[in-house]
């Protein structure tokens, strides 16, 4: 492959592997903060239980993709100086608004959680988890406004060779944008369902001594993946009705596959939750016939996510900015096959490790069971009763 290629292909693995935590970042912390909820007004020690332990599996993700979008920083001044040359002030002013929300105000009120067990006000720390939740989505939505304008650049001039940003709220109306955000939402909160789901069918099918506990994980699950493929499918078929791509899909057989591969397993996903698994939410707990399958859809959400992004990206090539500037001209120059080879293989052998990693850590966490997690266990260990569910 020669510079550009190469260049490409690096970006596309290490956005791709991100995005594998970030999609289950947005799933897991409304999912977190509606069970935080639940217990803050029932008091069940069950909805406590969840909490913490589905809590603890979103801890671990959200540490771990950090890492990742931090790698994420160094792409557009390695690779892509360009870009930010010809357009960094339109551009690189929703991405400054997603690191302050996501580095910020996101990861303040995660500590203020995690470490707020036992020492912060009931109330108090019910806000801080839906002001993570609320974070985490404000931060999503500043990336799709950023990459909305690679897709359709509004709100902005060219004047000396650059773009200047001229009309913020245009930015933040992108019609790429209005459609393509809730269509995440949708995808994030699927994946994390999907997860939920997924795992309570692995310690069902186990035999597992907590019944109550994965059976009400799995029912929230399978309602909240019917909400999540409906809206996902939704607003993926209106950016198609609401935003012209004559063009965009010309030639380019990978945005054609990955389109194909999204639309076919998403239809047939949804209709498998909408369908089959939403009608038998009270008896599918019970059917360890079921829990293999559901165990074996698990990955595919993730599969679907990629393949949107595959889609959505190579849809608009050559144009790093759609008609304004190509993805040739985007790239830093000087740089050589064997800079980019070298880096490709740093960031691929970092990331890879770190979805291993979060993968393993994961696992083991739900191979144990909600028995004694270890978030909030200081607090947990203070109260003499021991809990039970």
């Amino acid at each position: 492959m020669d510079v550009l290629d190469l260049a490409r292909t690096q970006f596309a693995v290490t956005s791709g592997l991100h995005f594998l935590f970030v999609v289950l970042t947005l799933g897991l912390a409304p999912l977190v903060a509606i069970m935080h909820t639940r217990w803050a007004i029932s008091g069940r020690p069950l909805n406590e239980a969840m909490t913490r332990f589905w809590g603890q599996i979103y801890v671990i993700n959200y540490a771990l993709g950090i890492v990742t979008g931090l790698v994420m920083e160094f792409q557009f001044g390695l690779s892509w100086s360009g870009l930010s040359h010809y357009a960094g002030d339109v551009f690189g002013a929703p991405l400054a608004m997603e690191t302050l929300v996501a580095f910020f105000l996101e990861s303040t009120f995660l500590g203020l959680w995690i470490f707020g067990w036992g020492r912060l006000p009931k109330w108090l720390h019910l806000a801080c988890i839906w002001l993570v939740t609320l974070t985490a989505y404000a931060s999503a939505f500043f990336i799709m406004v950023a990459n909305s304008y690679l897709q359709n650049p509004v709100g902005s001039v060219v004047r000396d060779g650059r773009m200047e940003l001229v009309d913020f709220g245009a930015l933040l109306t992108n019609p790429s944008m209005v459609f393509a955000f809730p269509h995440v939402v949708g995808a994030g909160l699927f994946t994390g369902a999907m997860v939920l789901v997924g795992a309570s069918a692995y310690q069902l099918r186990r035999r597992s001594e907590h019944v109550e506990f994965f059976t009400k994980s799995m029912r929230t699950g399978v309602v909240v993946a019917a909400i999540g493929i409906f809206i996902t499918m939704g607003f993926g078929y209106a950016q198609f009705a609401v935003i012209p791509v004559e063009g965009k899909f010309d030639g380019n057989v990978g945005a054609a596959i990955g389109l194909a591969v999204m639309m076919e397993i998403g239809q047939l996903l949804g209709l498998i939750v909408l369908l089959v698994m939403l009608p038998m939410i009270r008896v599918l707990p019970r059917w360890r016939w079921t829990h293999l399958l559901l165990m074996a859809m698990t990955p595919l959400p993730f599969v679907l996510s990629i393949a949107g992004w595959v889609a959505r990206e190579v849809g608009r090539q050559p144009w790093m900015i759609w008609e304004k500037l190509t993805v040739a001209d985007a790239m830093s120059p000087g740089l050589t096959s064997g800079m980019v080879t070298a880096s490709l293989i740093g960031f691929v052998a970092v990331l890879g490790l770190l979805a291993v990693v979060d993968y393993v850590l994961i696992a083991r966490v739900v191979k144990r069971g909600p028995r004694d997690p270890d978030l909030g266990a200081a607090d947990r260990e203070s109260r003499t009763p021991a809990m039970s569910f």
